[in-house]
C-alpha cells in the first residue's frame, strides 16, 4: 500500500494472505497492524494446498522442474518434451504426468532426446526464434532421426508450424527474417497474420474418432490438410498428420485432456513398444473436483459474507 498511488490504494478494499504454510493464528497480530495502518481488514488466510490438480500459472514452476518425474513402471513409454526457451502453454502435456504408464522427460538438449516413444514439440511465445534455436542446437537432425526410427512426433500449436515447410513472418511480428524453414515433416506452410485467432473448440480426433476439446490461440494460419487430423462441430477443421498417423499437429491447446483420446495415444504407443494396450482409462482428468476442492477451502478460510459485503450482494 505504501507504494502505491492514491488512486491505486482507493481500489483496494482488504487483503487475503494466500499459500500460508504454517498456523494462522499466529499472523493475528499481523492483521492488527496491517488494518491500524491501511484502514483495510484482512479476510482470510489461505493454507498452502499440495496437489491442488490445477494447472500451473506461469512457466517458473515449469523451468525449475516440476514436471521431472521418476519412471515408476517398467511397462510405461517414455514421452519427451522439448523445453524450449519461449516455451508457452506447456500446461497441454500435464495431463500426461498423472498416467501411471506415462514417463515424460523435459528436455533442454538435444543429446538428452534418447529413444523416447514419442516426442511433443509445445507451443511458443516465438516459434521463429526457438525454431532458429532447435536448428543451432542440434535438434533437427535428432528429431529427423527419431522420425526415421518410428517415433512419433507432434506438434501443438507453435510446433504444429515448425514441422511444416516453411513459416513466413511479413509483418515482422515474430522476426525480421522473413521467411524461415521449419522441419519439413509435413505438408505445410504458415503465415504468421496480425490478427490473433481465440476461440474455444469441440470436436472428432479423425484417426482415433475420439472427441476431443480445448482452444485456438495462435497468430499463425497453416495450409488447410489433404486429410484435417480434426473436425470440430462448426464444421471448420484443423491440424496435419503424416500418412500413418506417426507425425501429427494441430493448433488445438488442451487436446490431451480429453480422457479418451489421450488413452488412444498412451496405447498406440504401447503397442510400438510391444506393450499390450490398456484400453481403459486409468487417470481421468477432472478440472471440476480441483476447482471444488479450492472453492471449499475458500469458504472455509475467508470471510465470505465480508467479500459479499464488499459486492453488495
Amino acid at each position: 500500500m505504501e507504494v502505491l498511488a492514491e488512486w491505486e490504494r482507493r481500489l483496494v478494499a482488504g487483503f487475503i494472505v494466500n499459500k500460508f504454510r504454517g498456523q494462522a493464528s499466529l499472523l493475528e497480530s499481523a492483521h492488527t497492524y496491517v488494518r491500524d495502518h491501511t484502514g483495510r481488514d484482512v479476510f482470510g488466510v489461505i493454507p498452502y494446498l499440495s496437489n491442488l490438480g490445477l494447472p500451473e500459472e506461469d512457466s517458473v514452476s515449469f523451468k525449475k522442474g516440476l514436471f521431472n518425474r521418476e519412471k515408476e513402471s517398467v511397462e510405461s513409454v517414455e514421452i519427451v518434451l522439448l523445453n524450449l526457451p519461449h516455451i508457452s502453454n506447456f500446461t497441454d502435456v500435464e495431463p500426461l504426468l498423472d498416467e501411471p504408464d506415462v514417463h515424460l522427460r523435459v528436455v533442454d538438449r538435444a543429446a538428452d532426446v534418447g529413444q523416447p516413444a514419442a516426442i511433443i514439440l509445445p507451443g511458443s511465445k516465438n516459434v521463429i526464434h526457438d525454431l532458429e534455436y532447435m536448428r543451432s542446437e542440434g535438434f533437427f537432425q535428432v528429431i529427423r532421426r527419431a522420425s526415421e526410427e518410428g517415433c512419433e512426433i507432434v506438434g501443438i500449436c507453435g510446433g504444429y508450424m515448425m514441422l511444416g515447410r516453411l513459416i513466413s513472418d511479413p509483418f515482422q511480428i515474430e522476426s525480421k527474417a522473413g521467411k524461415v524453414d521449419g522441419l519439413g515433416l509435413l505438408p505445410l506452410e504458415t503465415t504468421i497474420e496480425k490478427e490473433k485467432n481465440l476461440i474455444r473448440k469441440r470436436g472428432v480426433h479423425n484417426p482415433s474418432g475420439c472427441a476431443v476439446f480445448g482452444y485456438e490461440i495462435h497468430h499463425g494460419i497453416s495450409t488447410e490438410a489433404e486429410r484435417p487430423l480434426i473436425r470440430f462441430e462448426d464444421s471448420s477443421a484443423c491440424g496435419t498428420s503424416s500418412r500413418d498417423d506417426r507425425i501429427w499437429g494441430c493448433y488445438l491447446h488442451g487436446v490431451f485432456d480429453a480422457d479418451e483420446f489421450r488413452r488412444w495415444f498412451i496405447d498406440r504407443l504401447r503397442l510400438q513398444k510391444g506393450l499390450k494396450p490398456v484400453g481403459r482409462i486409468l487417470a481421468p482428468y477432472d478440472l471440476e473436483n480441483a476447482f471444488d476442492r479450492l472453492a471449499d477451502c475458500l469458504r472455509e478460510n475467508v470471510d465470505i459474507e465480508g467479500v459479499y459485503r464488499l459486492l453488495s450482494l
